[in-house]
């Protein structure tokens, strides 16, 4: 044999190789989504959705009720106008909170852009609320897998307690299941211990079906919490994704023992979407879920109209 024919020989065994590895690895994701019910029918789900509502969101209108779904809030500013100064003030805010109203518990946390985080951290006194950081090419997550490394291992050092990222959607709906599940995985060992939110954009994956699939494969890929959408994205989060969400947490956790958190995010604009959400939760995922380790709400906007309800009267705190 020649050396050309041994060369040629060696390269066609090389990506023979190369392909049957690449099979394996597409295969272990079907794998996974295998084990679930993804074939879902939008118009079924929006009347499950429908009934729920109906007959629970009720009774969940309470001043207990708010009062702890003011403590799952991840107080949010994503503007091009956040400076230093107003992040700080911002911040500021929630510090004052403890002392305005001793009786009640404070957010969550307070969501920034990565290169905020040090403001927070320097400014941030408030007991038991933590600092999250948007992260990876936030928020269309189009840029260098390098350059989303590096901006979540910046945000973590400048003292970010969370991280929430988005899925790479281009490569999710072109079935690039791989692609989607190495860049989450790769993020979450930057992350380590600290909590990383995986946001699947569900407004841009256009069916029931995709939400179920994608969330799946968050779970699977490390995400300690799955978040609807950006609020950059339209529709953002909506009850029918909330709900399929909820059922792939629920089965997850049946399948692996692995509690994951959810967190709904965009167009939160009233007390009622709030308590919708939470009445998914409760009725889908039980008590377990009913706390702001495993629950929150991204939001700014709603501080104040729950605050306001809570107390009985307007009040413009935030």
């Amino acid at each position: 044999m020649s050396n050309n024919d041994e060369f040629e020989s060696e390269l066609f065994r090389r990506m023979e190789t190369e392909d049957k590895e690449d099979q394996n690895r597409s295969s272990k994701y079907e794998t996974a989504l295998a084990k679930y019910n993804t074939a879902l029918d939008d118009e079924d789900i929006a009347a499950k959705v429908s009934r729920l509502i109906e007959k629970h969101a009720a009774e969940n209108d309470t001043p207990e009720v708010k009062k702890f779904l003011f403590n799952c809030i991840d107080l949010t500013t994503l503007k091009c106008t956040d400076s230093e100064t107003s992040v700080m003030k911002f911040t500021e805010k929630v510090n004052e909170f403890d002392n305005r109203y001793p009786d009640l518990k404070n957010v969550a946390a307070i969501c920034v852009y990565p290169n905020m985080a040090e403001i927070v951290n320097d400014t941030l006194e408030a007991d038991r609320v933590k600092i999250a950081c948007v992260s990876g090419g936030f928020p269309s997550s189009q840029t260098f897998m390098e350059v989303k490394v590096a901006e979540t291992a910046m945000a973590l050092h400048a003292g970010a307690d969370e991280i929430d990222i988005v899925i790479p959607v281009g490569k999710f709906l072109s079935g690039d299941y791989e692609g989607m599940c190495d860049e989450i995985q790769e993020l979450k060992d930057v992350c380590g211990d600290k909590h990383l939110k995986v946001i699947l954009e569900t407004g841009a994956l256009g069916t029931a079906s995709n939400v179920k699939k994608a969330s799946i494969l968050a779970m699977y890929s490390g995400a300690d919490f799955i978040k609807t959408s950006t609020g950059k994205e339209q529709p953002a989060a909506t009850p029918e994704a909330a709900y399929v969400m909820c059922q792939a947490i629920k089965e997850y956790f049946l399948e692996t023992e692995r509690k994951v958190g959810f967190k709904p995010a965009g167009g939160l604009n009233t007390v009622h979407d709030a308590l919708v959400y939470y009445t998914i939760v409760k009725e889908v995922l039980g008590k377990d879920w009913l706390n702001n380790g495993l629950f929150r709400l991204g939001t700014s906007r709603l501080a104040n109209k729950l605050l306001s309800d809570i107390l009985g009267e307007e009040t413009k705190f935030f």
